[in-house]
């Protein structure tokens, strides 16, 4: 790797863990999907194409580490409970209430949503540069992008109700 390779990587650090943040919500699982992510390019660093875009290069590695391990971790906890013996537990209504109220509209979109609006929208990538890092047709880039910028315009309006965090009441007699 040149120098000018390693000044190029420092730069894009900040981007990568900001997109990282908005898929994970952690800090620190930012953190470590940003350090996977870099390891990997690192260790493929030969099979770069060195006319591409770097950033679109680190985004896409970045968002399919996040994916396996959200595989990962669905297969994890579904073969853990095969083999215990107490039930799955949910969060309590108060507590799914109380967690959605504190979220803002961006918040309570899916992650898959939150990583292409933070990719157009922050990081200001075209349709075809986000179809590249996501490895879809750009036509799915561009009806998945709108559903999530109607989503996120339904959440912030007040039209989107989700029936767990908005309780509905009934009268009985």
């Amino acid at each position: 790797m040149k120098s000018s390779d390693d000044d190029q990587l420092r730069e894009v650090i900040p981007r990568l863990r900001r997109f990282a943040l908005s898929l994970t919500r952690d800090p620190s699982n930012a953190d470590d999907l940003v350090q996977s992510a870099l390891e990997k390019a690192i260790g493929a660093w030969h099979q770069r194409h060195t006319d591409g875009d770097l950033r679109t290069w680190l985004f896409s590695i970045l968002y399919r580490q996040f994916i396996d391990n959200r595989r990962r971790a669905g297969r994890y906890a579904t073969f853990m409970q095969l083999f215990s013996d107490e039930p799955s537990t949910s969060a309590s209504t108060e507590d799914i209430v109380v967690a959605n109220a504190t979220w803002d509209a961006f918040d309570k979109l899916p992650g898959e949503q939150r990583g292409l609006l933070m990719l157009a929208s922050v990081e200001g990538l075209s349709y075809r540069e986000i179809s590249e890092t996501l490895d879809i047709p750009m036509g799915t880039v561009m009806s998945r992008l709108s559903r999530a910028r109607r989503a996120l315009r339904e959440l912030d309006e007040g039209l989107h109700t989700n029936k767990r965090s908005v309780p509905s009441l009934r009268r009985l007699k």
